[in-house]
């Protein structure tokens, strides 16, 4: 069997690589570390984590969770590596840095069918079966090549993302559906604010705490997509005539314009997710959490993906990717990771897996049917690969992702009802496709 090509050692990448090689498959895995190091990274081994030592919950209870348990059937690199080198966290998986990227790396050094080649990829191989799992921090160079093969413009390199919250969290007996000016329906979902609510929510936000800004990452920032708090930083009044404007908005209860509006936009078509409108953030997580709940019919939300502003590398993956992570207009090259527009540790392993069982079972000649999506590896791939999103932008893994229950259960209930039918479904899957 020829050899598949793994350009990039993260988290992605060696767990493509894993995935083919204790199938049987060949690995050439390509990693520029350490002759060549990005901003963020300082370790020569494999697997190196930059931003956080901490894999989330493992709780069945939690989406975070349920996408552990999925990739701990399909024999993850990651997820073991992980509950190897894991530190005390409660109920979150939490690792030593240092000692979690040694044991991936050991891992795939120890493996006959996996060669390592220690070099920059500037180009990608032609007329192979290829992985690209470089990560957010795509060097210069590759993401040009990137932008050549996939003749997409919107390569993002700065990503300002905004919250997202559960329809079923919301208290829609404190909101209205408009758009401005009655065109285009009730497409939003509209949180009004009187002045008391505005100004104490702006004094809230100016005075939350933030997260650090790194080095590489000042100074990129667009004025299209500043933070929510740097915009009210320049005036009380700033976010009334900018993203909270209430102009062509009529309250139907009251008959009038509110002072300020919140607006919700819908972010899949059934309805289960719903997006902060000009909410990108770098508020730290729980400062987002109470100074949101501020919020008329947020006071309860439910946060599926937390508003940021950071250093990403993604492409349009809807437009430019198949339901397989191959791009369609270059057969045989496969996106996995970050890059295609997932969002974590765990979600980036996932896509790496994926994208490792779809190249090696297109090497076999034998096309490759994902995982359902009542699973979370299903659901994520196909987010990625059919999202309606505009602009698209990249997702952490979430109950809400996944196809509603027949039944009408809430809280601990549904959840545990919804992890029950991924596993379920997932093993189905396994056992007809000999995974």
């Amino acid at each position: 069997m020829r050899p598949i090509f793994i350009v990039g050692g993260g988290l992605a990448g060696c767990e493509a690589a894993w995935q083919i090689a204790k199938r049987g498959g060949r690995v050439v895995l390509f990693e520029m570390k350490p002759l060549r190091y990005s901003p963020a990274h300082r370790s020569p081994d494999l697997a190196e984590l930059v931003c956080s030592n901490s894999f989330k919950s493992e709780s069945l209870e939690n989406a975070h969770g349920l996408l552990k348990a999925e990739l701990s059937r399909l024999d993850s690199l990651i997820l073991r590596a992980a509950h190897e080198s894991r530190v005390p966290a409660g109920d979150s998986l939490a690792v030593d840095r240092q000692a979690f990227a040694r044991r991936v790396t050991e891992g795939l050094e120890s493996h006959g069918a996996i060669e390592i080649v220690r070099k920059e990829v500037t180009t990608l191989p032609q007329g192979e079966v290829t992985i690209l799992a470089t990560g957010p921090l795509t060097s210069d160079a590759l993401s040009r090549r990137i932008q050549e093969i996939t003749g997409d413009r919107h390569l993002f390199f700065y990503d300002a993302i905004s919250p997202i919250v559960t329809g079923e969290s919301i208290d829609f007996s404190k909101t209205f559906r408009a758009s401005r000016y009655g065109k285009g329906g009730q497409d939003f979902i509209n949180c009004p604010m009187d002045r008391e609510t505005y100004y104490r929510f702006v004094e809230a936000l100016v005075e939350a705490e933030r997260v650090d800004v790194r080095d590489f990452e000042k100074g990129h920032l667009f004025e299209g997509c500043l933070p929510i708090e740097e915009l009210a930083d320049r005036g009380k009044d700033t976010l009334a005539f900018g993203p909270l404007k209430p102009v062509g908005l009529v309250d139907p209860r009251t008959g009038r314009e509110p002072f300020a509006v919140v607006q919700l936009r819908q972010e899949d078509k059934e309805g289960r997710l719903y997006n902060l409108v000009g909410f990108q953030t770098r508020l730290k997580q729980g400062e987002q959490r109470r100074v949101f709940a501020l919020i008329p019919g947020l006071e309860n939300a439910e946060f599926v993906r937390w508003g940021s502003i950071h250093r990403n590398t993604f492409i349009h993956s809807p437009r430019l990717l198949t339901e397989r992570l191959e791009l369609r207009n270059v057969p045989g090259l496969f996106l996995a990771g970050q890059i295609t527009g997932v969002e974590g540790y765990m979600e980036s392993t996932a896509m790496g897996l994926l994208a490792g069982l779809h190249a090696f079972w297109k090497v076999r000649e034998r096309p490759l049917a994902n995982p359902p999506p009542t699973t979370t590896l299903g659901a994520l791939i196909h987010y990625v690969t059919h999202s309606e999103s505009i602009p698209f932008q990249p997702m952490n893994v979430n109950f809400g992702l996944l196809p509603s229950l027949k039944e009408r259960l809430k809280g601990r209930e549904k959840r545990h009802a919804l992890s029950k039918r991924a596993l379920e479904d997932l093993e189905r899957w396994v056992r007809e496709w000999e995974i």
